[in-house]
C-alpha cells in the first residue's frame, strides 16, 4: 500500500511577515516617554525661574532692609516722653510744621474732621451741664428744672438738642469708623499710627507723584459735618454766647475753655462750608492715641535739608509706661514734657497731682543707666495755662504747701519748680551732664519754631561730638 505524503502549501515568497501585536503600543509608549521628559524639563525650568525670581525678591528685601537699617543709624533718633495730656502731640505737630511743612500741609483737611469732632464734644459738655441744671430728675420728668433755672433755659436746651441731633448722628457714625470702641468724641482714642488718617483721605486720580498729596475728606455727605455746621452756625454761636448758658456753666464749673480741643470761640470762621484749618487750628486739635507712634520725616529746607528725624512717642498713660524701656536703645535725645499743672490731677488717678507725677517720671529718667549717653531736654510746657491760672488767683501753696508765701507770679513759680527738677537731675544722673530746660507753649507756633530750631542744632552738634567729628 502506497502512502501519499500530504505536504503543506509553500508560502508565497512575496507575502510579508505579520507585525508583532504590541508594535503600536510600543510606539505610543516611546512617544509618551518623550512627551513626559519634555514636560519635566519645562517644569524644572519654570521652578528654576520661580526660585530665581524669589531669590531676587529676597535679595531685594534684604538690601532694602540694610538700607533702612543704615538710614536708621544715620537718622537723628528722638524719644518724646511725658505723662498723658502733657502736650506731646502738639509738640510733634510743631516739629513737623517747622521742619517738614509739606508733610504737615498734606494732612490739613484730615484735621478738619477732628476739629469738628472737638467742637461737637464741647457742645455735648455744655448740654450735659444744662441738663444737670434744668433736668435734675431726667429729661422726661414733670419736676424738671431747678429753682435757679428759668423755663426759657429748659426750652433752649430741648430746642438745641433737636436742632443739633444731625451732628450727634454724624459723630456716632464717624466714631464707628475711626474708633469703634468709643461712643463719645470727648473720649475718642485711636490706635497709634496713621491708620485713622488713611480713613479720612484719598489720593486724587490725577495725582502727580512728584507733588504732595491731594488730600480731601474721604467722606460721603452723610458723614461730613461741614454742611450741618454751616447751616446751624448762627444758632450754635448764639447758644454759646447766651448769658444764661454762661451762668449755668459757671455754676456747674465744667472748665470747658481749659480742655484740649476747645474751638467754640472760633465758630464764626470754622462753621462755614469752605473751612480749611489754619496751622494754629491743627496744633490745637485734640485726638488721643493709644500705643507707640514712630514718625519719620526729612528736613525739607535749610542748610541741613534731607536730614532724617525719627521721633517716637511711646504714650504717657500709666499702663503704657512699662513699655518705655525697649525704646531707650540708641536714642540720641529725649524731649521730656512737664506741664506746670500744679492744680490738676491725673486723668487715670484723681488722687495723684500731675506735677508730682511728672517729677516722679523725671527722677526715674535721670537715674536710668541706659540713658547715660542720651541728651535729656526738659520742656516746661503749657506756660500759657500756668499764666492763666495765676492771673485767675489760683494759689500755688494751696496745692504745693512747700511753696509757702513766695510770690504767686509766673517767674517765681517757674523758678521754684525748675530748681526741683534741676536738683534731681544733678543728684540722680549716673554721669555729669548739662541740665537743659525751656519754657514753652505748644500753641505759640512762632516761638516754638525758633525754639525747636535751636534744639535741633544742639542735638546735631552733640551727635557730632559723640562721633568725634567736632
Amino acid at each position: 500500500m502506497s502512502l501519499k505524503m500530504r505536504s503543506s502549501k509553500p508560502k508565497s515568497p512575496t507575502s510579508s511577515p505579520s507585525l508583532p501585536q504590541n508594535t503600536f503600543q510600543t510606539s505610543r509608549w516611546g512617544a509618551s516617554i518623550t512627551s513626559g521628559t519634555e514636560e519635566r524639563v519645562q517644569t524644572r525650568a519654570e521652578n528654576a525661574e520661580q526660585a530665581l525670581k524669589l531669590s531676587k525678591e529676597i535679595d531685594s528685601l534684604l538690601q532694602e532692609g540694610r538700607k533702612q537699617l543704615e538710614r536708621r543709624k544715620k537718622a537723628t533718633k528722638i524719644l518724646l516722653l511725658g505723662q498723658s495730656e502733657s502736650g506731646k502731640s502738639s509738640f510733634l505737630k510743631n516739629f513737623q510744621l517747622t521742619f517738614a511743612p509739606k508733610h504737615f500741609d498734606s494732612e490739613r483737611l484730615v484735621w478738619r474732621i477732628i476739629i469738628q469732632l472737638n467742637i461737637i464734644g464741647s457742645i455735648k459738655t455744655i448740654l450735659d451741664a444744662l441738663a444737670e441744671e434744668c433736668e435734675p430728675l431726667g429729661p422726661y420728668s414733670s419736676n424738671a428744672g431747678s429753682p435757679n433755672t428759668s423755663k426759657s433755659a429748659l426750652l433752649y436746651l430741648r430746642r438745641m438738642r433737636f436742632a443739633l441731633s444731625p451732628l450727634f448722628s454724624i459723630e456716632s457714625d464717624l466714631l464707628k469708623m475711626l474708633a469703634p470702641d468709643c461712643t463719645d468724641s470727648r473720649d475718642m482714642s485711636v490706635r497709634a499710627g496713621a491708620g485713622w488718617k488713611t480713613l479720612l483721605r484719598r489720593k486724587s486720580s490725577n495725582h502727580d507723584p512728584s507733588e504732595s498729596w491731594d488730600v480731601r475728606p474721604m467722606l460721603t455727605p452723610e458723614l461730613d459735618p461741614t454742611p450741618v455746621f454751616a447751616a446751624q452756625r448762627d444758632d450754635i454761636i448764639a447758644f454759646w454766647n447766651d448769658s444764661e448758658v454762661q451762668d449755668i456753666l459757671r455754676r456747674r464749673k465744667p472748665r470747658i475753655r481749659d480742655t484740649p480741643g476747645f474751638f467754640l470761640d472760633d465758630l464764626s470762621r470754622i462753621a462755614v462750608s469752605n473751612y480749611v484749618p489754619t496751622d494754629s487750628d491743627i496744633i490745637r486739635a485734640r485726638i488721643k492715641t493709644m500705643g507707640v507712634e514712630e514718625h519719620t520725616f526729612l528736613v525739607e529746607r535749610g542748610r541741613d535739608a534731607n536730614t532724617e528725624f525719627m521721633i517716637t512717642d511711646v504714650g504717657g498713660t500709666r499702663h503704657q509706661r512699662a513699655s518705655w524701656a525697649p525704646f531707650f536703645d540708641d536714642v540720641q535725645a529725649i524731649l521730656f514734657l512737664a506741664p506746670l499743672a500744679f492744680n490738676q490731677m491725673l486723668e487715670e488717678d484723681s488722687k495723684v497731682n500731675r506735677l508730682e507725677d511728672s517729677l516722679y517720671l523725671w527722677r526715674d529718667l535721670c537715674g536710668n543707666r541706659l540713658l547715660v549717653q542720651a541728651n535729656i531736654i526738659l520742656f516746661f510746657n503749657k506756660m500759657d495755662v500756668l499764666a492763666s491760672n495765676l492771673a485767675a488767683g489760683v494759689m500755688v501753696k494751696k496745692y504745693v504747701p512747700t511753696f509757702g508765701d513766695l510770690p504767686n507770679d509766673v517767674p517765681t513759680v517757674t523758678k521754684y519748680f525748675k530748681d526741683k527738677f534741676r536738683i534731681y537731675h544733678k543728684k540722680l544722673s549716673p554721669e555729669p551732664r548739662p541740665f537743659l530746660s525751656y519754657e514753652t507753649s505748644a500753641i505759640d507756633i512762632k516761638s516754638m519754631g525758633v525754639l525747636l530750631s535751636g534744639v535741633r542744632e544742639a542735638i546735631l552738634r552733640q551727635n557730632l561730638r559723640h562721633g568725634d567729628m567736632l
